[in-house]
């Protein structure tokens, strides 16, 4: 698999889906984040439930709680924190894009950085979905190997226990790291 860009950083699982904040994006991106959320506006129909989110309250708390934990967030707590000043920060919940969503942005914005961009994006989205499907298809063999050695052992009088010490050894060992943040 190719190496995964700091993007991935930036992908987050919300309401079961993957999704990314209008502010990561319009980063990404190099427009201000109202910029991103007016054309998107002048675009609503473009943007169905599915493709596009505002966070509640609680949800952008627990978000931000997790970015602040996270070891590369420097550059994402600053943009999403709440200013000093009395006119900076968020004055609204920040929306969200699942992978739809950002495909769509490409057709609305239309900037050489905005194509690059989605483009790197959309393939990153890939690589988790393959990513996904491989653990699930090792996951099905693990199972299918231990069904198997237990009732082998069974008929062979073999002591079950360590068998299963090894499949569970093998099973932790093969377990993928989290990619994104649950909320």
């Amino acid at each position: 698999m190719e190496e995964i860009t700091p993007i991935q950083n930036l992908i987050y699982e919300i309401r079961n889906q993957k999704v990314m904040l209008d502010s990561d994006l319009a980063i990404l991106y190099g427009i201000q984040t109202h910029r991103l959320n007016e054309a998107v506006k002048r675009n609503i129909q473009r943007f169905p439930i599915d493709f596009m989110f505002q966070l509640t309250k609680g949800e952008y708390e627990s978000l931000i709680s997790q970015i602040a934990i996270s070891n590369n967030s420097s550059t994402l707590i600053s943009q999403n924190g709440i200013s000093k000043s009395k006119r900076g920060g968020r004055r609204t919940m920040p929306y969200v894009f699942t992978e739809h969503g950002i495909l769509m942005l490409s057709s609305v914005l239309n900037s050489e950085q905005a194509i690059e961009i989605n483009i790197q994006i959309m393939r990153i989205f890939v690589q988790i979905k393959q990513f996904a499907l491989t653990n699930k298809e090792l996951t099905k063999r693990l199972d299918e190997m231990e069904y198997r050695f237990i009732k082998y052992a069974k008929d062979m009088n073999i002591n079950i226990a360590d068998i299963y010490k090894q499949l569970n050894y093998l099973t932790d060992i093969t377990k993928p790291s989290q990619i994104g943040f649950i909320i």
